[in-house]
């Protein structure tokens, strides 16, 4: 699973004993070097999917991580993009990779995802393999919160991949791997919340439409359709519908 520039066993051990904000300080330097990480065609077929959407004025990568989602923003955004994270040792590394090519003005902030410290300022929001750090009761605040800072009419997009099929190997790996990850959150802290299959794919356009937003779903046709003709990976594009406020989340 992990390249030789990847992070050993015992590194990943003292992460998964951590906090997540902690964990991930410790991972950035290796992180693009794991599974962990968006795969690049993803990333490139999102980019032609929002290139049809858009252009837009300003972009934010939400829990940007790394800074891979950059590479989404900068193409389609014309004045300005800001990745955030609560994680220092990620903006480190983003900052690092940051293109120092010809595009929109680009800036960090470090900062929780559930109280973003911006304003209605942004047409764009995307975010990638992010869900997972988020319990399904926190969905409301987090969605929320995004609505605030998109302006009227402003598009909230991540790509969503399928559930593998239930006899999958994969799936029961996930699953595995939640069961693991609720064990060790009921025995140590502090917590580290990541999970593959705590939020149903139903259940987050049902917080999105409470949230105040319209979502449309766009196949990305760069990964094909599962054997029931379901495509394999989706773009949600949630717009900010004008003239709604979100109800305050508790």
């Amino acid at each position: 699973m992990f390249s030789p520039e990847g992070p050993r066993l015992r590194e990943l051990a003292v992460q998964a004993l951590s906090s997540v904000e902690r964990g991930y300080d410790l991972l950035a330097p290796k992180f693009d070097h794991t599974p962990f990480r968006t795969p690049d065609s993803v990333l490139e077929a999102t980019t032609a999917a929002l290139g049809r959407l858009g252009p837009f004025g300003t972009g934010l990568d939400l829990c940007c991580g790394t800074g891979a989602g950059l590479r989404v923003l900068t193409p389609v955004c014309r004045e300005r993009v800001v990745g955030v994270d609560f994680s220092a040792g990620m903006l480190d590394v983003a900052r690092r990779h940051a293109p120092s090519t010809a595009g929109p003005a680009v800036s960090w902030v470090r900062a929780d995802a559930r109280t973003l410290p911006f304003g209605p300022a942004f047409d764009l929001v995307v975010s990638f393999g992010a869900f997972g750090h988020f319990l399904p009761r926190e969905l409301p605040r987090l969605f929320a919160q995004v609505h605030s800072v998109l302006r009227p009419g402003g598009t909230f997009a991540f790509p969503v991949v399928s559930p593998p099929p239930f006899w999958s190997p994969v799936n029961w790996m996930l699953l595995g791997f939640d069961a693991a990850m609720r064990v060790r959150n009921a025995v140590w802290r502090p917590p580290f919340v990541m999970y593959y299959r705590a939020v149903r794919f139903g259940d987050m356009l049902r917080e999105l439409e409470a949230a105040g937003f319209r979502t449309g779903l766009h196949e990305l046709r760069e990964f094909g359709r599962r054997r029931d003709g379901s495509p394999r990976v989706r773009l949600v594009a949630a717009r900010r519908l004008p003239g709604i406020s979100p109800p305050r989340a508790a």
